[in-house]
């Protein structure tokens, strides 16, 4: 997964990580193009989220409007259909919505002073149509019969909703006890919508206390602090894509002595995503009937402090390597030490090819980019004069 919402990637450099990608055998791209910081995705019925939503980026909010037109799009989609992978889409909602707010406020929920207008607002059926127009024309740029949906860590901004005065009063016609409750209104009305669209509901595990229908909808289980989840997921039969922060977050440091990353009761070296997940399904108590449920596993490239291509190569690779030999092979043929002696001729490549990688063998060989500065977002100026 690819976020381009907080830090713009460009069409270029998509396609040079396809090529990655497909050499080292990975057939899904999660493409997640929208969030609080920008709104990458053309949407013709609506062009205010591009030239409004698509302004500014995670460091610094002020960057002219960056985004793909639906163009480049058709364009990249076939690009990596042509190398058999298949680009899954993801607009979040009902929060991480502040980008698309900016454009069109009267479609927000609210949020608070740290995330302003992060939902998007239950209470209104303009909302409900708005959103459906967007998934409209979203679902006819991908062929991918999955759409992704965000729905995760709504609650940032839906105290907001108590307030409202359509989400009150949805609350009250529909007999919804708490904003949760109005959460799983909405996103049960969207997977209605992404299924008159003909294509899967995907979101991350907060769907599961949506109840959505597991035979409608795929999670992604992100939250390896939360192995609950993974379990109510496998034993609810929905079926479950494995990316837990720990080790599959590409933006957690993957070095003791580099600073600038996440860093979470430890990091997510190589030899951690290596190794995923065989150690981890003895203590999960995985069984045969569980695993089957299990349809794959993907890392994740949150660019937050990923503002250069230098940052993004150094944080994906080698550890896409790893990923690539976790997802496919039995656990009785894995073997670090064989790994690293292959790795040697990618190394080659890497260097071949320009790329800014971590270097295990030598840490100090490629020395750790700097993270970028952050410039905060001001309020605007209020002129008292007459």
């Amino acid at each position: 997964m690819l976020d381009e919402a907080r830090h713009f990637s460009g069409a270029a450099r998509v396609k040079q990580l396809l090529d990655l990608m497909a050499r080292f055998k990975m057939n899904r791209f999660h493409w997640h193009l929208t969030d609080e910081q920008g709104w990458r995705i053309e949407i013709k019925g609506y062009p205010r989220l591009t030239s409004v939503g698509g302004v500014g980026c995670h460091s610094n909010p002020d960057t002219p409007a960056q985004y793909y037109t639906q163009e480049e799009i058709r364009d990249i989609v076939a690009y990596a259909a042509a190398r058999h992978i298949e680009i899954i889409p993801e607009i979040d909602m009902p929060g991480h919505a502040t980008a698309s707010n900016r454009a069109y406020p009267e479609y927000s929920g609210g949020g608070t002073e740290q995330h302003p207008d992060f939902t998007f607002n239950v209470g209104k059926e303009e909302t409900y149509a708005f959103l459906t127009d967007v998934l409209r024309e979203v679902s006819a740029l991908f062929p991918s019969p999955w759409l992704h949906l965000g729905g995760d860590e709504v609650a940032y901004g839906s105290d907001a909703w108590k307030r409202d005065p359509h989400v009150q009063a949805l609350m009250a016609r529909e007999g919804l006890a708490t904003v949760k409750h109005a959460e799983r209104y909405f996103m049960r009305r969207m997977a209605d919508s992404v299924r008159m669209l003909g294509k899967t509901l995907v979101g991350w595990d907060e769907l599961l206390d949506l109840e959505l229908d597991p035979q409608r909808s795929l999670v992604m289980w992100w939250r390896h602090d939360k192995p609950d989840y993974l379990l109510r997921s496998l034993d609810g039969a929905y079926t479950t894509i494995l990316c837990p922060r720990k080790p599959l977050y590409f933006d957690f440091v993957q070095h003791a002595d580099h600073k600038w990353g996440r860093v979470w009761d430890g990091f997510c070296p190589l030899e951690d995503v290596y190794a995923f997940p065989d150690a981890q399904f003895e203590t999960w108590g995985m069984t045969p009937e569980r695993s089957s449920h299990i349809l794959g596993i993907q890392a994740n490239v949150w660019s937050e402090l990923m503002h250069t291509t230098e940052r993004v190569d150094f944080m994906t690779f080698p550890r896409l390597c790893a990923l690539s030999e976790a997802a496919w092979s039995q656990p009785g043929v894995k073997d670090y030490d064989d790994f690293m002696r292959r790795m040697e001729a990618v190394f080659s490549l890497f260097d071949r090819m320009g790329i800014y990688y971590f270097d295990p063998r030598d840490p100090g060989h490629h020395p750790e980019p700097a993270g970028p500065e952050i410039i905060k977002r001001q309020p605007p100026k209020m002129d008292f004069r007459d």
